[in-house]
């Protein structure tokens, strides 16, 4: 067996691990794979044999490689003003591996990656390396280069940010939820009151399948009017770029979504979105309405 094999294979037995960090550390599966085939062409570049720890140094690689994408991203994002939200959902086409995407959501959750997104770079890789898979402190901080102390005083903030933001969004989304319900339940029942009470008087619809003028409905009457007793039984609530709202999906051909914008338990603004190449962007998944909790269920 030639060397390079031999370190191939090494690698692969460690490749899970990695990309669990990296998926955590970026909340992008794609960006994921990105960061682990990184770590696989810094292996390739040096002398292995000099490495006690193989594990260790590819966390270590890995780690390093996420706090530097995150980083980009961050700087990136101040440009554009724009939000990097996990995508634990995709277009199909950007699948890398659905049953790996699948058991990774489930471990990690989309709420805590959500969460996770709120961090700085140094805090969320402090975070998960600590908190998540128990590297000590004294081989986390070179990764950052910080000092040991300097590196538990940013878990202790990541950890404080966390419980605060977590409590925060989980109270949120039970609302959204309560809301969109309640929505989605007067429209199948042509409940036209109910509809107006959860709207807010000046709520807009814009819907990507119509042109001109009827593209766009103002008002909780008008919209009231337009959907009461016409929802779609195929129509179930989602979690559309982290806030609920509705997809319809009948015999899983995925239709068209309805994001929702709410300010004080009313919805003030409605997309339908139907376009696939819209609809690839957005960040999907299905919501059990029992509890509040996420499944990874692809319609």
């Amino acid at each position: 067996m030639s060397e390079q094999v031999w370190l191939a294979n090494i690698f692969e037995s460690h490749r899970k691990h990695l990309q669990a960090v990296a998926y955590r550390m970026l909340g992008s599966l794609n960006e994921a794979e990105d960061a682990v085939q990184e770590s696989w062409l810094r292996l390739s570049r040096v002398d292995a044999s000099g490495i006690e720890n193989m594990g260790g140094w590819l966390t270590t690689v890995v780690s390093r490689v996420c706090l530097d994408m995150l980083r980009s991203r961050k700087s990136r994002r101040e440009e554009s003003i724009e939000t990097q939200l996990p995508d634990a959902f995709t277009s199909q086409e950007n699948i890398v591996d659905p049953e790996q995407e699948a058991i990774l959501a489930d471990s990690v959750g989309i709420a805590l990656l959500v969460v996770l997104g709120n961090l700085n770079p140094a805090e969320r890789i402090t975070f998960v390396l600590h908190d998540v898979f128990a590297m000590p402190y004294n081989e986390i901080a070179p990764i950052l280069g910080k000092s040991v102390v300097a590196t538990r005083q940013l878990a202790s903030r990541a950890r404080h940010r966390i419980r605060g933001a977590k409590a925060m969004q989980e109270v949120d989304l039970a609302l959204q939820r309560d809301v969109v319900q309640a929505f989605l339940a007067a429209a199948h029942a042509g409940d036209f009151d109910t509809l107006v009470a959860a709207l807010d008087p000046h709520v807009i619809l814009r819907d990507d399948r119509q042109t001109g003028s009827s593209r766009v409905t103002r008002g909780a009457v008008a919209l009231a009017k337009q959907v009461s007793g016409r929802a779609q039984k195929a129509a179930q609530l989602a979690l559309v770029n982290g806030s609920v709202g509705i997809i319809v999906a009948p015999q899983g051909k995925l239709l068209y979504v309805l994001k929702f914008t709410m300010n004080h338990g009313k919805i003030t603004e409605v997309d339908l979105i139907s376009d696939p190449e819209r609809i690839s962007h957005l960040d999907l998944k299905v919501l059990n309405t029992d509890v509040l909790r996420y499944t990874d269920d692809v319609v």
